[in-house]
């Protein structure tokens, strides 16, 4: 029998014994000491059931659950009795349920959606048009990083110590902010960078000239341009205007509200954790050299981004978003038709 269940044989004996002492009602659990659970199954599934319902839905003035407030909530509601918002919490833990939290989204907008992701992911993968990338063609990922300030803290920056985190004082003086323009080789991991006091189409041709007048992209006989579509590259006027003054300059955009596709986003993240937070420059100065010292460290070390999102992830994210809204659709129909 132990064998069979996988069991201690000590284990077997045990309620083998019980039953041949008492039968069936032997095998039932014994008095345990401690205090019996307070709350049966079925109010702890309610309870996460409350949490997984939006506030406004259920007429609470609230935009989110807190632990408290479901605590609060279920004992007005005559679903349990007195509860803390820790067992709450240790309720909703068994299921990884966070109402606190939330998450935005925005659906595709671009009709050419697809045509216009899979050319930018078809260019990472050295193509264009079906035919590969020569050795003398080359893919940069360009846009810009607005509104970077100089806050001079009213006190000094104190450095991290034994069991103390680096201390940064709250109150700043506002001194001016830059946009900070860069270009990203994305084969090469070469970044080309600048700052201006704005953006706009002459800020950015500014960028433009400042990698197509250098080598290798001065005789190459293509360079792709990959942009969002912010005002300062939007539009056809926005593709011609490289070309006309680089003909090897082509400008290729994102889908719309889609910059995730553009891989210097990633280098302007490291730059945010790296160079910007916290921010504490004295001077738009100290800001300018920074982020120039910056470009040259990160130059001298960098390596491709290990981009794995493909045409197929493209098709697998398109399916699951139409899926989506098919059955929104669905839920909705009955109560528009009501």
């Amino acid at each position: 029998m132990a064998r069979e269940t996988g069991l201690h044989l000590d284990t077997v004996r045990r309620w083998r014994g019980r039953f041949a002492r008492g039968g069936l009602p032997a095998l039932a659990d014994c008095r345990r000491s401690g205090r019996p659970a307070r709350f049966t199954p079925v109010q702890v599934v309610e309870a996460k059931a409350l949490a997984c319902q939006l506030p406004a839905e259920t007429g609470a003035p609230l935009s989110r659950w807190s632990c408290p407030e479901l605590a609060a909530e279920l004992t007005a509601r005559g679903i349990t009795g007195p509860v803390s918002a820790s067992t709450v919490r240790r309720w909703l833990r068994q299921d990884t349920i966070k109402p606190w939290q939330h998450q935005s989204w925005i659906f595709i907008r671009d009709p050419d959606f697809r045509a216009k992701a899979q050319r930018v992911l078809d260019l990472y993968a050295r193509t264009f048009e079906d035919v590969p990338l020569g050795a003398d063609e080359y893919v940069v990922s360009a846009d810009e990083k607005t509104s970077i300030q100089a806050r001079c803290r009213c006190h000094p920056t104190l450095a991290l110590g034994a069991a103390r985190a680096v201390r940064v004082n709250h109150t700043y003086g506002r001194g001016g902010a830059l946009a900070y323009l860069a270009a990203y080789d994305v084969h090469h991991a070469k970044v080309f960078g600048h700052t201006e006091a704005r953006t706009g189409i002459d800020p950015f041709m500014v960028l433009v000239t400042q990698v197509m007048t250098q080598e290798p992209y001065a005789s190459a006989k293509r360079v792709f341009w990959i942009v969002d579509n912010g005002s300062s590259h939007r539009g056809k006027k926005a593709a011609a205007r490289p070309a006309a003054a680089f003909p090897t300059a082509v400008l290729v955009h994102t889908p719309v509200h889609a910059s995730w596709l553009n891989q210097v986003e990633i280098y302007f993240s490291v730059v945010q954790r790296k160079v910007v937070s916290p921010n504490d420059f004295t001077s738009l100065t100290q800001v300018r050299d920074r982020l120039r010292g910056f470009e040259d460290r990160y130059n001298a070390t960098a390596q491709p981004f290990q981009w794995r999102f493909t045409t197929s992830d493209l098709d697998d994210l398109l399916a699951r978003l139409n899926r989506h809204t098919a059955d929104h659709q669905e839920e909705s129909s009955p109560a528009q038709a009501a």
